[in-house]
Order: structure tokens, then sequence, then C-alpha cells
């Protein structure tokens, strides 16, 4: 299937606020009862795993409301890792206020080198152009001290045909416009990969989750500790 670039309506709040605020609904059980939120705390768990931390100080862009951070701070706590999140959104109408938030550029982040564990983000960088994910993923690996994550759709015919089944289930008319051209610009497996190495990560892993969601790892080069 290939990749076909719509505008999708909640990047630019073209709607009223009551179906923006519908549409945040969405996105939130989607991530909740549909797989977003476990491929989120799933690769944060093996970023930790790898390197070994037991606290995870996080950055999420793209995090918007952070109801996917604080459910995977929740889950993650049960497993004995302490996570913590500063959420990233470049609209201010999408942060709610009970997490640390910085409104900001995913293309030139507002932070020095190295001031997180990791960056990661849910459902954005399907977004991005190729040049502008080559971009984002070179900020994120300066940002991170182990590792730039993501969390998002994998392009598919079947993917397409799930999200039409799905439309019953939206309250707003942004998601329904917003959850096709979601699929039909999301990336496949190898063209992430591809956009990785351009962006100079030192190892990336990846794996597949339920209903067409990828979690990669874009591992940065682990610096010799100070002693």
């Amino acid at each position: 299937m290939k990749r076909l670039v719509t505008p999708e309506l909640l990047d630019s709040d073209a709607g009223s606020a009551q179906e923006i605020e519908d549409s945040l609904a969405d996105l939130r059980m989607v991530n909740r009862y549909f797989g977003g939120a476990r491929a989120t705390r799933e690769i944060l768990r093996a970023a930790a795993a790898r390197r070994k931390l037991s606290s995870l100080h996080w950055l999420d862009v793209g995090g918007a409301s952070g109801d996917v951070a604080l459910h995977v701070e929740r889950s993650l706590a049960g497993s004995g890792i302490a996570a913590k999140a500063t959420i990233l959104d470049r609209a201010h109408t999408h942060l709610n206020g009970a997490q640390p938030a910085v409104c900001g550029d995913a293309l030139a982040l507002p932070f020095r080198d190295n001031s997180f564990d990791v960056v990661a983000c849910s459902l954005f960088v399907h977004h991005l152009e190729p040049d502008e994910v080559v971009r984002f993923a070179r900020e994120a690996l300066r940002v991170a001290r182990h590792g730039f994550l993501i969390n998002d759709l994998i392009r598919h015919p079947a993917h397409l045909a799930m999200v039409y089944a799905g439309f019953p289930l939206y309250r707003s008319r942004l998601t329904r416009h917003d959850s096709v051209a979601s699929v039909r610009r999301a990336y496949t497996m190898e063209e992430m990969k591809s956009m990785l190495e351009r962006a100079g990560a030192a190892e990336i892993e990846s794996r597949e989750f339920f209903l067409f969601r990828m979690g990669v790892i874009a591992w940065k080069t682990q610096q010799p500790s100070m002693t």
C-alpha cells in the first residue's frame, strides 16, 4: 500500500472545542484498549532492562493530555521501575496540566544534550515526512542518554480495513477522518529502520505489537561511565 499524506484535523485543531475534546477522548480509548499504552510500556520496560535502570526519566513527545504516560508509569511501578515523564506537545490546548509539560517543536527540542534517560513518542512519527523523521530522531538521540523509543502504526491494507470497521466506536468526526489519514501516512517497519539508520542510531531493535503497532528502539552509543 502506497503511503498517502492527508492532513489530520486534530493537528491544527480544525474543529469545535467539543469535537477536539471528543477526539482526544477517542485517542485515550484507543490507547487504553487497543494496544497503544501497552506498546509504550513494553519498549520502555525493554530499554530499562537493557541499560539496567530502576528509574526512568523520559520525554514523551506529542504526549498531549499525558494519559498514555500516566498509565504506563503506574504499570511500570508494579515492575519496580520508577518512571517519570515530561510531556512535550506543540499545542497548549492538548495539555491538561496534570504532569510536567512543555510546548515545543519536536524538530528542535528545547532541552540540553542528555537531558532524559530516553525520548519516546506514541502515534506521533507518522505525522512527519521522512526527512522530518530523520531530524526528529537526531534531536531525540541528542537529548536522550540511552535511546529513542517509537510506538506507532504500521501501514497495511488490513489495518486500514480495521479502522473503517471501528468508525462506530468514535465520538468525533475528527477521529473518523484522522484514523484513516493516520494509517495511510504511517510507515512500514523497513521504512522506519532506514530512517533511523540515516539519523545515526547505533543499533535498532523492533517488534510488532497487537493490531498493527510497531515498537522500535533506536539505541544511542553508550558512553563510558566517569569514575
